[in-house]
């Protein structure tokens, strides 16, 4: 004797639905808990930690440095052409201020970019 599928929950498993497709399986509310908890664990891990904001002296050292760097690249590689091509001062000046064009270039650059850093930051501690 075959006995007929039920479409209810009840019957000797409350866990399987018959549905117009096939048996289905409702899994248990306990379980759906603790996979969203799992879930929220692994989204809270892999959330970009907050670095702290850099200091004024932090900012001040690397402007100091982008600037000095930049300016001395171009001095040495001046001083380095006037030597080897045997001009006394031209290629020493000329790059000397296109180093320091370059250093204030890098400096306004890297000034844009942690403005625009510190104005994102304060945008998300508004919103939450």
């Amino acid at each position: 004797m075959v006995r007929a599928l039920s479409k209810s929950r009840e019957g000797p498993n409350p866990r399987v639905w018959m549905g117009k497709r096939g048996a289905k399986v409702v899994p248990d509310p306990d379980e759906l808990r603790a996979l969203g908890k799992k879930l929220d664990e692994v989204r809270r891990q892999n959330e970009p930690r907050r670095e702290a904001p850099p200091t004024s002296l932090g900012i001040a050292s690397r402007f100091a440095t982008e600037f000095v760097v930049a300016v001395a690249f171009g001095g040495g590689l001046g001083w380095a052409l006037d030597r080897w091509l045997g001009t006394k001062p031209i290629f020493l000046l000329l790059l000397f201020v296109l180093g320091a064009a370059a250093g204030i270039r890098n400096v306004m650059r890297a000034a844009a970019r942690i403005n625009a850093e510190q104005a994102a930051s304060q945008k998300d501690d508004k919103e939450t």
